[in-house]
């Protein structure tokens, strides 16, 4: 059974069609066809049937829909390990993290851990932190890094650091010294509020805005890095965690206003781990070292 028959018969059975199948894989629609057919006659039965243009998995075709997408995943592993084994890679890291981080702390610290341990191949997926604790649960990530602690016993949550929320604003023409008094109430009243990139915060902080600031205009958006970009356009304001802003702030692309409506939170961002071993040990004093250092 040859690994093309399986990636074939995985492509035709998710369309339901030989010419989109292969128009899919770049093989002419005879050959699917042939794929098929060997596939069909060194399993020796029947996948799909046909009627008319259209075709649809029989029984066992739908079972073995389930296995042959098991096999060449395994497939796919093997061949990407013995490809890293003679990259020089001997151990494999993977991490996940939200997309509050992978921007800001990520390049930094992966530059230098990487260079500690070149025969280390580690894989990043950013993913929402609401989704990071499964997968260190699954064991389909060494470790998390999320701005949600951990709810299950067998994870350990490590907080890494807190990040004081500063109130972000487009920059203006005016130095420090000869600008006019920042009123952060104005800014809220003559610009969109940008909000919801935080999976923590946000509810009770607008709250309390709410109580504070009349014919406020929230919108939503999800992403701090497009929070950043539309602040830099000029488009509106946000709450932010600082180490999130801190290059954008060092080279004057945005603003950070003192804020004294009310106090502002505090965020936190966690490891999330089962096991803490030398590697996380050392990716932890790297974090510190961006962030504290």
């Amino acid at each position: 059974m040859e690994y093309q028959w399986l990636k074939t018969f995985i492509v035709a059975a998710e369309t339901s069609n030989f010419r989109k199948a292969s128009e899919k894989l770049l093989i002419s629609q005879p050959g699917v066809t042939v794929h098929i057919k060997l596939l069909e006659e060194y399993l020796g039965v029947c996948l799909f049937e046909r009627t008319n243009k259209r075709v649809h998995l029989t029984e066992a075709g739908k079972m073995f829909y389930t296995e042959a997408i098991q096999l060449t995943k395994g497939f796919e592993v093997s061949v990407n390990r013995l490809h890293a084994f003679t990259e020089g890679y001997t151990r494999q890291w993977n991490i996940a993290i939200s997309p509050l981080m992978a921007e800001t702390i990520l390049p930094y610290i992966l530059r230098s851990f990487m260079n500690n341990h070149p025969d280390l191949e580690v894989s990043i997926r950013v993913e929402e932190s609401s989704s990071i604790e499964d997968l260190v649960c699954s064991g389909e990530v060494n470790i998390g890094i999320s701005a949600l602690e951990a709810t299950r016993k067998s994870i350990q949550s490590i907080e890494l650091y807190k990040d004081p929320l500063l109130f972000i604003v487009p920059t203006d023409a005016y130095d420090d010294e000869t600008g006019p008094v920042i009123d952060p109430e104005d800014y809220l009243k003559d610009h969109y509020l940008f909000t919801h990139h935080h999976p923590v915060v946000w509810d009770a902080l607008l709250l309390q805005l709410r109580k504070k600031v009349i014919n406020m205009r929230p919108m939503k958006v999800t992403q701090a890095y497009i929070v950043k970009r539309f602040i830099q356009e000029g488009l509106g304001t946000s709450f932010l965690p600082q180490s999130i802003v801190k290059r954008e702030l060092i080279e004057g692309r945005v603003m950070s206003i003192p804020f004294d409506l009310f106090p502002l939170p505090e965020v936190k961002t966690y490891l999330l781990l089962k096991t803490l071993g030398d590697l996380e040990k050392e990716f932890i004093k790297k974090i510190s070292q961006y962030y504290f250092g």
